[in-house]
C-alpha cells in the first residue's frame, strides 16, 4: 500500500507539518480545517492578506469576483481562482494552482501547481504536486451504504476509519476527462487515467489506466 512518502513530495505544500507525521495521506483528512485556521494567522502579512474572515490569499493570487470562498481557506502564490469557482471551505490550495469554472472544493489539500480547471468536484481528497484533473472528472467521497471506506490495492487492504474520503493523487498524476474516482481511490505518481474511466482502488505509479484490468507501463519518466 502506498505511503505518504511514496506518493507526495512534501516540499510542495504548506501542509508539510501535517503530512510528514502521517503514514498514509488520508490520515490528515480530519485535521485539515484545524490546521488551516492555525496556519492562516501565522502567514507573513507582507505575502498574504486575510481577504475575508478565515480566508487568506497570497497578494499575487488572482481571484475572480464571482468565486465563492468559504471559511478556513488558504490560496497560494500566483494561484488563479476563476469565475464561478466554489471553494466551500477547509481548503489549502498551493502556489501556481488553477481552480476553475464550476469547480467545487471541500476539505482538501492541493499541492503546488495542481490544476482542477473545469467542472471538477474534489472533496475529502489530497492532490499531489502538479496533479491534473481533466474537465468533468470528480472524486466521489462517500459510499452508497455510508460505511467506512477501505482502500483496496496492491495485494492488501487498508481500513481508513473514515466515512468520507475521496481520492489521493500522487505527484504528476493525470486524470482524464469525465472520469469518476470512487471513494478510497489512490492514484500513484505519474499515473495517467483514460477519459471516461471509473476508478476503484489503487492505480500503480508510472502506469496508464485504460480500463479495469488493463494497465500499460509508462516507459519514459518525467
Amino acid at each position: 500500500m502506498y505511503t505518504t512518502q511514496d506518493l507526495l513530495d512534501l516540499d510542495h505544500t504548506l501542509a508539510r507539518p501535517l503530512l510528514e507525521s502521517a503514514v498514509y495521506p488520508w490520515e490528515i483528512l480530519g485535521k485539515i480545517q484545524e490546521f488551516i485556521l492555525a496556519l492562516g494567522s501565522q502567514l507573513p502579512q507582507e505575502e498574504y492578506e486575510e481577504i475575508a474572515p478565515q480566508v487568506w490569499a497570497a497578494r499575487d493570487a488572482r481571484i475572480a469576483p464571482t468565486a465563492f470562498l468559504g471559511k478556513a481557506v488558504i490560496i497560494g502564490h500566483e494561484t488563479e481562482v476563476r469565475h464561478g469557482a466554489f471553494i466551500r471551505g477547509s481548503a489549502l490550495v498551493g502556489d501556481g494552482a488553477v481552480v476553475g469554472n464550476s469547480t467545487e472544493l471541500k476539505n482538501v489539500v492541493l499541492f503546488d501547481q495542481v490544476e482542477v480547471p473545469h467542472y471538477n468536484y474534489v472533496g475529502d481528497s489530497i492532490l499531489g504536486f502538479h496533479a491534473h484533473m481533466g474537465a468533468g472528472s470528480i472524486t466521489s467521497n462517500i459510499k452508497a451504504d455510508k460505511k467506512n471506506i477501505v482502500v483496496h490495492g496492491q495485494g492488501e487492504d487498508a481500513a481508513t476509519g473514515l466515512r468520507k474520503m475521496g481520492a489521493i493523487l500522487g505527484d504528476w498524476a493525470d486524470i482524464g476527462c469525465n472520469s469518476v474516482l470512487n471513494p478510497g481511490s489512490v492514484i500513484g505518481r505519474r499515473a495517467r487515467v483514460y477519459p471516461l474511466s471509473m476508478i476503484r482502488g489503487v492505480v500503480p505509479s508510472d502506469t496508464i489506466y485504460k480500463r479495469a484490468g488493463e494497465l500499460a507501463h509508462i516507459q519514459e519518466t518525467l
